[in-house]
Order: structure tokens, then sequence, then C-alpha cells
């Protein structure tokens, strides 16, 4: 049924649209590539998991905990791997990305181990996570939202205003649009560039964590390498929507979902990845700059 996997195809963009933003909050400030992202993604995870299923933490608790731990990952990232680079060619710094990349995942193998992890604890249920309660509406049909999709889809919505808010109505956020059109001008005006960019790693960090605990929650697993593909995809959007703008990377992300959702339930699930990549390519050739990107000269 379409209407069954537009929603699904949604809930799966939300997961990347999530995690995108990450990735296109720091391209718009720094001009950097984090590819470290997608493990961020996975340690917040991973820390949320040991909280509440291995530590006996309730929920309400053990997910802000996997967030914090997120954002100061992030923030650590930051000040250690880029910040050193800042006035590196491009390059250097996009190396340094991936090798914290790969120094995270090695890093959760040594903590966890490299299998596969159950997020939800079978001997503390908790219904609405671990029973598929389905809503139906009657303009829908017989599609159907199960208990998690509302959930994610619910997170990412609330997530989109607030993140808008935060832009646009505060400090930080003007700060933020500040640096991202001039850091010199904008350290001129009174700004701290630093403090600037740290906030928004902070903020990537987060939305990165959020998405990993969801994606948990929703498939009840946790694996040091889901981080890779998730990232890899996420960076997709980004770049499918319009790398630095943050409504793109949401579309992007949506997007992408969807062709994934259609793909696999219409071709072949083995296809799933090779269309979300063919829609990139698709969308760069005609419109390089993606779908909400603008083509902005280089300052002299």
């Amino acid at each position: 049924m379409v209407l069954q996997q537009i929603i699904n195809g949604l809930t799966i963009g939300a997961v990347y649209a999530l995690i995108a933003t990450g990735y296109t909050m720091v391209y718009g400030i720094i001009e950097l590539i984090n590819f470290a992202h997608g493990e961020i993604y996975m340690m917040g995870a991973f820390v949320a998991m040991t909280f509440f299923r291995l530590w006996g933490m309730p929920l309400w608790a053990a997910a802000p905990a996997g967030i914090l731990a997120a954002v100061m990952l992030g923030v650590t990232l930051e000040y250690v791997a880029y910040r050193p680079l800042r006035r590196s060619p491009r390059l250097v710094a996009l190396i340094s990305a991936i090798g914290a990349s790969l120094f995270l995942q090695n890093l959760a193998m040594k903590i966890w181990g490299a299998r596969r992890q159950p997020f939800l604890d079978p001997n503390r249920p908790l219904e609405f996570f671990q029973i598929k309660h389905h809503v139906s509406l009657p303009v829908l049909g017989e599609a159907t939202f199960s208990n998690m999709q509302i959930t994610i889809l619910v997170t990412a919505a609330v997530i989109a205003i607030l993140l808008n808010l935060i832009i646009k109505r505060t400090k930080v956020g003007k700060a933020m649009r500040a640096t991202a059109q001039d850091q010199v001008a904008a350290r001129l005006m009174g700004v701290n560039v630093n403090r600037t960019i740290t906030a928004t790693f902070a903020i990537g960090s987060a939305m990165g964590a959020v998405a990993g605990i969801l994606v948990g929650m929703n498939y009840n697993q946790v694996w040091p390498m889901m981080g890779y593909m998730a990232g890899l995809k996420a960076f997709t959007a980004a770049v499918l929507g319009g790398i630095g703008n943050i409504p793109g990377a949401f579309v992007g992300g949506l997007i992408l979902g969807m062709a994934e959702g259609f793909a696999g339930a219409y071709i072949s699930s083995l296809w799933m990845d090779a269309i979300a990549f063919a829609v990139l390519i698709i969308v760069l050739i005609y419109r390089p700059s993606g779908i909400l990107g603008e083509q902005i000269p280089k300052r002299t």
C-alpha cells in the first residue's frame, strides 16, 4: 500500500533528518564534514542502553544521560581533533574526522564488544515500546502507525521546531548565523566564535544521540558499526537537501527515507542503498547545490 510505504519512509527519513542536521550545522559554521558524527549517534545509543538495560536506570533518565554523553563527546572532538586544525587545509581536517570515526568505532568494540546487543530489557517491560501497538486513522484507510513510528515522527517534528526557534530567536542562534556568514566580522562584533562553534557541535551531537536512541528502541538492537551506514546516509541527505541548509537537511532526510521505503517495498530490500545513492546522483547532476541549497559566490 502506497500510504503505508509513505509512513514507513517518513519514519526512516526522520531519523536521517535528525542526523543530517548535525552534519549540515557543522558544515554551515566551519565548512567541515564531521565524518565522526555517525559514531556520536552510535555512542549516544550505547550509553543510553548501558544506563537503562545494564545498570537498571529508568528510561526517562537513561535517555538524557546518553544525550549528555554524546554532547560531551562532540564537544571534546571539536576541541581535540578539529580546533587545532581550523587553519589547516580542509583535507587535513577531513582526515582527522575519519580518524576520529575509526577510533570511536574501535573504542565501542573494546567497551561493549562487536556483537549486536538488545536495547530494551525484557525483564523490565515497557509496553508502549515493546509491544507493537498500531494506530489507524480513517483518512489513511488500512495504513497504520506503530507506536515507535509515532514517537520518531513526533520527536523529529518537535526538535525541528525547537531548532528553528533556537536559530532565529536566541543569542546563540544569532551568533551561529553571524559566524556562518563571516567569522572575522562576527568576532569584530563581539561574538565568541570558539564558543559558538562548540555550541553548534553540542546541538548537533544531541540530535544525533536522540536519533540513535530512537533507532535502538525501534529495532531493539545497538552495535558498534551502526553509525557507519546511518552517518553515510545522513550525509547523503544533507547534500541532497543542500549542505549547510538546516531545512534542507530535513527535506533531504525525508526524501531519502521515502526513496528507501519505496525501493524496499516495490523493488527489493537489497537495492535500498543503491536507490538512495542513485537519487543523490540524479539531484546533484541537475542541481549540484542540493534541493534547497544556494550557489553562494566565494568571498575574496
